[in-house]
């Protein structure tokens, strides 16, 4: 039987407020805020114990090591560890910021994932985000490619290619711009690349405000490598005027699963073209469009609460459900038309609102923290299993993060030599707990 697993970030013990993100209104909003790691992790942590309780497969991938020392030294700062810090804090505190980020928590970037019925070579594909366009990012993709082959470790049935070259006419954020329809999970599925741009057609529209994140050309260069075949898979530009209004990603503004597309009236340049050519390349099967017209959520209240940064699930009585933050219950607009969307002829027949205020607050939302996979009942088997979620897993790492994380975290704090010590030691521990191997530049 094939399913479709979510594999979660872990909050990393150092989830600070740093605002690096341009263009994400949350992230510069709470830019050197107070952060509380501890409750980041466990608030993550309960999230994925209730999506497993709902009966799905519910994976977790462990955070990236930081601060990022190799980064730091290569920008010029020597001397030991403690000097690195001190001089970085000192000189050049954006810089010490960026490598001490624990952003890849939102896995929703850390690859583009293909699964094995819509590749040629029938094998589950992983290409990870080079994510160019933030450095906090950039430098994530090669322990990100670590972390997915220790957890995605069979040959037979899985696929792991490299980053794309990190350049910005390669720009690619990872799932964060990509859904897949399908009838079935099992079924060959429709492929949909949402793009900012593109790097070498000018007569494509481009935001003027915020950076588009995503090229044409790096999406093509995905499905070229993940074996897709070229008659279901979709590249459709995203509204280059919305992402001048915070949206930054295709999944702050659509969602899909299964034969159902969630997304608002302005998410897609030429938005009734490009619908017509996902009913069309979908095929005769039922095919549900959710739209939220601007009347009912304006792109503000739909930035402001990721209504469309939610996850929309299939149960196993076939229902769809939608895990959505509780920040859409504090959007008038939003919270209305939630209420009403199970009466509309579309197959979401509830809404679980979950507490994850601490990402939300950094500006990621349940979608932005999750990757997902679809896995014959095969490759289920073939995942390391030590990395799938259930209640004693739970207990065990929020009984580990209580442990190691620390439940204050200020730009101040990241000077500290201890705070580096106490990130390595949990997480030396943490792949002992899942598993993984040392996959760590520091346990090398």
């Amino acid at each position: 039987m094939h399913l479709e697993a979510n594999f979660d970030g872990l909050v990393g013990p150092s989830h600070n407020y740093a605002g690096l993100s341009v263009g994400n209104l949350a992230s510069q909003n709470h830019a050197n805020a107070k952060s509380n790691p501890k409750a980041a992790a466990l608030q993550g942590l309960d999230k994925m114990l209730a999506l497993h309780d709902l009966g799905m497969m519910q994976g977790i991938l462990a955070p990236q090591s930081r601060p990022d020392l190799t980064s730091l030294r290569q920008m010029g700062f020597h001397g030991s560890n403690a000097d690195v810090l001190a001089k970085a804090h000192q000189q050049a505190p954006q810089l010490l910021a960026a490598c001490y980020s624990a952003s890849s928590m939102w896995s929703a970037n850390a690859a583009t994932v293909s699964p094995s019925v819509d590749s040629a070579d029938n094998k589950v594909h992983f290409t990870p985000a080079n994510l160019v366009n933030k450095l906090h990012r950039a430098i994530e993709h090669e322990q990100t490619g670590r972390t997915l082959q220790a957890v995605f470790n069979d040959d037979n049935h899985f696929v792991h290619h490299s980053a794309l070259p990190s350049h910005d006419a390669l720009g690619d954020e990872g799932a964060a711009n990509h859904t897949r329809l399908c009838r079935d999970y099992g079924e060959r599925g429709l492929q949909l690349f949402v793009y900012g741009k593109s790097a070498y057609d000018v007569s494509k529209p481009q935001p003027q405000r915020f950076p588009a994140r995503q090229t044409l050309e790096a999406s093509q260069a995905v499905a070229r490598l993940h074996q897709l075949d070229g008659k279901h898979t979709l590249f459709l530009q995203q509204n280059p005027a919305i992402i001048d209004q915070g949206v930054f990603h295709n999944d702050v503004i659509a969602v899909g699963n299964h034969n159902m597309l969630f997304c608002h009236q302005q998410a897609f340049l030429n938005q009734s073209q490009a619908l017509d050519k996902v009913k069309n390349a979908f095929g005769d099967s039922p095919l549900y469009i959710e739209q939220v017209s601007t009347e009912e959520v304006s792109i503000e209240q739909a930035v402001k609460s990721y209504l469309f940064n939610t996850q929309i699930i299939t149960l196993s009585n076939g229902e769809m459900a939608l895990i959505a933050p509780t920040e859409c219950l504090e959007q008038p607009q939003v919270a209305a038309y939630l209420a009403d969307l199970p009466n509309r002829n579309q197959p979401i027949r509830k809404v679980h609102f979950f507490d994850v205020k601490q990402s939300m607050q950094n500006g990621g939302g349940p979608a932005c923290l999750r990757l997902r996979v679809a896995l014959s009942a095969q490759e289920q088997s073939a995942v390391n299993q030590h990395c799938v979620m259930n209640a004693a897993k739970h207990q065990q790492l929020s009984q580990w993060v209580n442990k190691h994380y620390r439940d204050q975290l200020s730009f101040d704090d990241l000077r500290d030599e201890a705070l580096l010590t106490e990130n390595q030691t949990a997480l030396d521990e943490l792949t002992q707990l899942l598993q993984l191997g040392s996959i760590y530049p520091f346990q090398r």
